[in-house]
Parts: structure tokens; C-alpha cells; sequence
């Protein structure tokens, strides 16, 4: 008799008495009858109509059970269903003083962000990060891939050493991961194509509206494979996301967004390809600037892709773009030098439309021991911290490389919602860390 309310909202339930637990989503009491919106676990939300006499200290967000008839009644909000309430009891009566109104500021939904977790919005952008992971996870198990946990406490830099968190690990010094990519890198030897999530920190000092200080990081890692091998990895991936999610979220994204499922249905492999001088050519065509010490310039050879040009980029696209062969000077230490252009290497980033900018990063590995060793010394990073790094380049190296996708990045373009902190369900930022 027990269910829960998405299993009850059938024409062949019309009739039946259940017994649902939830709580009080939204409350309006009369003289005779008191109508509640009564919310489960799973977010799902159904109209409740019982005597006033029943129960009279109800209160929102109060935790009660149920029993009743299933009634249908087209003027029922959520598809017509509805229940008529015989018996109610509470599990907790909430306080009347509860901080989550229908409109609230931004910092204040923050500020309870353990209680705006209950908010339709919040449920429905849980459910879809559940089905991003979801099905990241079949497809990788479809493809052969292994699954690996690699570790969060790490002695060495991936990312550039500014940006690391530094933690007392007894009586030494460790730092937040910023990537798993060197270990992952450590496991194809072994394991073959290798995959993880994981939570990703980042320490640095930005309040754009794409940048966390803690994020969820899915990175991949496979050798034998080449940049076409790469690219085509990471855009069967993606376009498996986006089919799955087109075709199983359909209420979440009717909710959050309904010009999302439009936009999804737009994208169409393969990915536009270009490199990152064809990206510079159409940035100057655009007379895109860039601020530098104080001062702003146009956009010359060798500056990163930073927002703005990567909004520019992407502004009037409907289908993600690849960009590669990046100066090799603004990627990190293990990026693999071109043969045939040594001054770019063999990076690829992978830039949403509309103007979202990267959600996905990666490239080719350098492979070659004295190559690499050079690029930490002129990285200015410390060779001894990547000893064990350095010994995959002495037994055995092969030509590998590997990606990280932001999830949170991804869910933000998905959802098109302007700051990614509304992705995550308890956001760490520059200037928040509770609750």
C-alpha cells in the first residue's frame, strides 16, 4: 500500500487508498478544508485535500504520512491526481519561521542552501547531475573502459602550483588534488583505457560565473591513441550525454528550462574542428580585447582562450567546437610538442555553444623522458616532487593521452543557466565554504 507518489499517478490507481510519507510543499488552509501540495523523496509532488479537522497545526515543511483514496481531477496541478486524505499523522511539526520562501536573494538561497535543496529547481538540477553521471558511467562500462579511484591528497601540482590547497598531512605538506590525469596516466600500463569522478580543487582567486573551488571531475585516460583518436572519444561521450539526457529528462527540463530540450536537439556530430591560429584569426576579425595590467589590448598569438574569447568564439554556434594545437608555452609541463610545428602542442579543448566556453580539456601526453623533464624545469616546478611521474617515462612509455570533463560546466550549458554555482548542490566558491 505504501508508494511513492510518481508510482501512484496512474488511471488504474484512481480508487485504490495509499499511504504516502512526504512533507508539506505548500499550504492552503479553509474553514472546512485544508489542501496541501505534499512532496517525497524523490522531489515528486502531488495535491492533498482533507478536512481541516484532520490536522490543524500543520505547517510548511512539517513531515507527515498520508493514508487516502487516489481521485483524479483535471483541475489538480501536476497531471490531474490528487488524493483525498482520511487519515493524517505527523512525523514533525516544522517551525513556522522557515527561511525558503517563493521569493528569496540569491545569498539568502545560499545561505540555506541545506533547505534550498528541497526547492523544485534544486531537485530537478540534482536528478539531471544524477543522470549525467549515470550515463557517463554506461557508456565507459559499454566501451570497455575500467573505472579507477585514484588518490585526493597528492605531493605535486597538475594544474600550476598557484592554485593548490595546501593541507598538513602529519608532519609533511600535501595539497588537494587539482587532477587525477598523472595517476590515471600511472594505470594504463596496467589497466588499459582507465576513467574516474572525482572531486577536482582549485585555489584560485576568481568570481566568474564558471569557476568553483571544488568541482566534480570526470577524466579519462587511454594509450596507443592519437589527438583524431581523442577527439572522437570525447564527442562520442558528450553526444551520448546529450541523446540520453534529451530523451530521459524530459520533465526536468521542462521545469527548468524548456528552450534546453530545443537546443539539445540541435546537436549533431561530428564537432566542428579548427585550430587555435584559425581561433585567433576570427577573434581579430572580431577585434576581441584582453585586459593585461590594467590595460587592454587586442588579441595577438600566444594569449589564452580566455571567457570572453571563448564567448566570442561560440556565441552564435548551436554545436560544440574543438580548438587545438595551443601555444605550447600557456599549456602545462605534460602537454605533447607538435612534430611538424614544435612552437604548439597537441592540446584540444572542447567549447560549448552559445558562449559557455570549455567544458571538456585534454590532449597528448608527452611520452619522452627528456622532453618532459624540461618543460617541469621550465614550468618552474621541482623534477623531485614527479619522480614517480618521470619513471613512467623510463619503463615502457608509450604514446597516450586523456581528457577531464567539468561536470558542472556541462550541467550549466545543458540547463543554460547564467552562474554554475546554481548547478551545485552545495557550492564551494572563493567567498563560501558553509554550509
Amino acid at each position: 500500500m505504501l508508494k511513492r507518489i510518481a508510482d501512484i499517478k496512474t488511471e488504474n490507481n484512481v480508487g485504490k487508498k495509499v499511504i504516502l510519507k512526504g512533507w508539506v510543499h505548500r499550504l492552503r488552509k479553509q474553514k472546512e478544508k485544508t489542501f496541501i501540495i505534499l512532496r517525497d523523496d524523490r522531489g515528486d509532488i502531488i495535491q492533498v485535500i482533507f478536512s481541516s479537522k484532520l490536522c490543524q497545526n500543520l505547517t510548511i515543511e512539517s513531515s507527515i504520512e498520508i493514508m487516502g483514496i487516489v481521485s483524479k481531477d483535471s483541475r489538480s496541478p501536476e497531471g490531474g491526481f490528487e488524493i483525498k486524505a482520511e487519515k493524517i499523522s505527523s512525523f514533525n511539526i516544522a517551525e513556522t519561521d522557515y527561511p525558503i520562501g517563493e521569493y528569496q536573494s540569491e545569498e539568502i538561497l545560499l545561505d540555506y542552501r541545506h533547505l534550498t535543496l528541497r526547492t523544485r529547481k534544486m531537485i530537478n538540477v540534482g536528478k539531471i547531475r544524477n543522470s549525467i553521471l549515470r550515463y557517463s558511467r554506461e557508456w565507459f562500462y559499454k566501451e570497455n573502459w575500467i573505472e579507477v579511484n585514484p588518490p585526493l591528497l597528492v605531493k605535486s601540482a597538475v594544474e600550476g602550483g598557484s592554485t593548490l590547497f595546501e593541507v598538513k598531512y602529519f608532519d609533511d605538506i600535501a595539497y588537494l588534488s587539482q587532477s587525477s590525469q598523472l595517476y590515471l596516466e600511472s594505470m594504463i600500463y596496467c589497466l588499459g583505457p582507465v576513467w574516474s569522478i572525482t572531486p577536482s580543487f582549485r585555489a584560485e582567486k576568481s568570481r566568474t560565473i564558471r569557476h568553483l573551488a571544488e568541482f566534480t571531475h570526470l577524466e579519462a585516460e587511454a594509450p596507443w591513441i592519437n589527438m583524431d583518436d581523442l577527439i572522437d572519444i570525447q564527442e562520442k561521450l558528450i553526444f551520448n550525454l546529450i541523446e540520453k539526457i534529451r530523451e530521459n529528462n524530459t520533465m526536468e527540463l521542462d521545469f527548468l528550462n524548456k528552450r534546453s530540450k530545443i537546443k539539445l536537439e540541435k546537436i549533431l556530430p561530428p564537432f566542428e574542428k579548427i585550430t587555435y591560429d584559425k581561433a585567433i584569426d576570427i577573434l581579430r576579425g572580431k577585434d576581441c580585447k584582453i585586459k593585461e595590467d590594467g590595460k587592454v589590448r587586442s588579441i595577438e598569438w600566444g594569449d589564452d582562450l580566455n571567457i570572453e574569447s571563448e564567448r566570442e568564439l561560440t556565441k552564435d554556434i548551436e554545436n560544440p567546437i574543438f580548438v587545438i594545437n595551443y601555444p605550447l608555452e600557456i599549456k602545462p609541463f605534460y602537454v605533447k610538442q607538435n612534430y611538424d610545428d614544435p612552437k604548439t602542442g597537441m592540446a584540444v579543448d572542447l567549447l560549448a555553444p552559445e558562449g559557455y566556453g570549455e567544458i571538456s580539456g585534454g590532449g597528448i601526453r608527452e611520452d619522452n623522458l627528456e622532453k618532459i623533464k624540461t618543460r617541469i624545469i621550465e614550468s618552474k616546478l621541482k623534477p623531485k616532487d614527479y619522480q614517480w611521474y618521470l619513471d613512467l617515462r623510463k619503463y615502457g612509455s608509450v604514446p597516450h593521452g586523456g581528457f577531464g570533463i567539468g561536470i558542472e560546466r556541462i550541467l550549466r550549458w545543458i540547463l543554460g543557466f547564467e552562474d554554475i554555482k546554481d548547478v551545485v548542490l552545495f557550492p564551494r566558491t572563493m567567498s563560501r565554504i558553509t554550509p
